[in-house]
């Protein structure tokens, strides 16, 4: 069985086909979050450690660490600002070390900058992952020897010089491509967690059906572990968390072993952990018997976090309202 290994300092996490489903918080992450890439400019990180904190306790197996801000007043200061290459590397380690600081679990280090990558790959502690090489031919000869050096699996994203192709045969060639590169480097295939790119079924209506098709396919002909963002199949569509609760058992299904997501929203949560059990993945039914405790204590009335940080501590309720609370989802 494919197994990947993502370490923190003191904890393990495997990806396999064998294995609970991981989750990898995503909420780290500047991009398209104005508010969050304010406070950082301004050195203030206590969303940062509370975004940790909370993907955490609601089940985030590993964190995701994305780099990628925009610092517009300090641009408009100073030139330098307004190159990546300048701002992502300290903003990693930074973001690394805060991080660290506050929670114990495996990190995934995300950026577009190979300088970030590796100034994260320098500041984590354990085996984190890294996210992200795809089938360009720059970004191979870039990306994969910091792999190789750090001795890190990595996620592989399915396109290449000639962009993303909605043919799903191209994507899997593109996959396969970069499996095949990674092992001229001495990169393991169970050390590549291949992204096979997830469509918006809002603008493509077999995209469900495409991914699905997909991670059997990679499964089965190259033996590796996938990932995907898991909200980008609903993009654009109204109450997504219905479709995104939908897609993720499904892709369990077919095979997919993680997904980049956000694990503070109860209804994916619920589904992941459901799939598990379906899968023979909580073969006890702990898990699924532990978050049942957890969500009716959200539909007394607690918030989701509060209530899995009361069942991470052995509390109550958290406080919430009794009886005739509604569900937050």
């Amino acid at each position: 069985m494919t197994r990947t290994v993502i370490e923190s300092k003191t904890k393990t996490v495997v990806i396999g086909f064998d294995e609970p489903f991981c989750v990898i918080g995503e909420r780290i992450n500047p991009t398209g979050r104005k508010k969050l890439a304010a406070e950082l400019e301004v050195g203030d990180f206590s969303t940062v450690e509370r975004d940790a904190l909370e993907q955490v306790l609601c089940g985030a197996n590993i964190l995701d660490i994305n780099s990628g801000a925009v610092f517009s007043n300090k641009m408009a200061e100073d030139p330098r600002y307004a190159d990546n290459n300048f701002v992502e590397p300290p903003l990693m380690r930074e973001l690394i070390a805060r991080v660290q600081a506050v929670v114990d679990v495996p990190l995934c280090i995300d950026s577009s900058v190979p300088a970030a990558l590796e100034a994260g790959l320098e500041a984590s502690e354990g085996r984190p992952l890294l996210n992200s090489v795809t089938g360009e031919e720059e970004r191979l000869e870039l990306v994969l020897p910091l792999v190789k050096k750090y001795n890190v699996p990595v996620v592989a994203i399915s396109n290449d010089d000639t962009g993303i192709s909605e043919d799903p045969d191209v994507r899997f060639a593109v996959a396969k491509k970069i499996v095949e590169r990674a092992a001229d480097f001495g990169i393991p295939a169970h050390d590549i967690v291949v992204d096979p790119l997830v469509m918006p079924i809002g603008a493509m209506r077999t995209a469900g059906q495409q991914v699905f098709t997909l991670v059997r396919r990679l499964r089965e002909e190259l033996g590796v572990n996938t990932t995907c963002g898991a909200s980008n199949v609903s993009f654009g569509l109204p109450q997504r968390h219905g479709i995104n609760a939908a897609f993720l058992p499904m892709a369990i299904g077919a095979g997919m072993t993680s997904a980049i997501m956000n694990p503070v929203r109860l209804q994916e949560m619920e589904a992941i952990r459901a799939a598990n059990l379906l899968m023979n993945h909580d073969p006890d039914g702990s898990q699924w018997i532990g978050f049942s405790r957890i969500m009716d204590a959200v539909a007394a009335g607690a918030s989701f976090a509060d209530a899995a940080k009361d069942a991470a501590t052995g509390g109550g309720s958290g406080g919430g309202r009794r009886g005739g609370g509604r569900r937050r989802r």
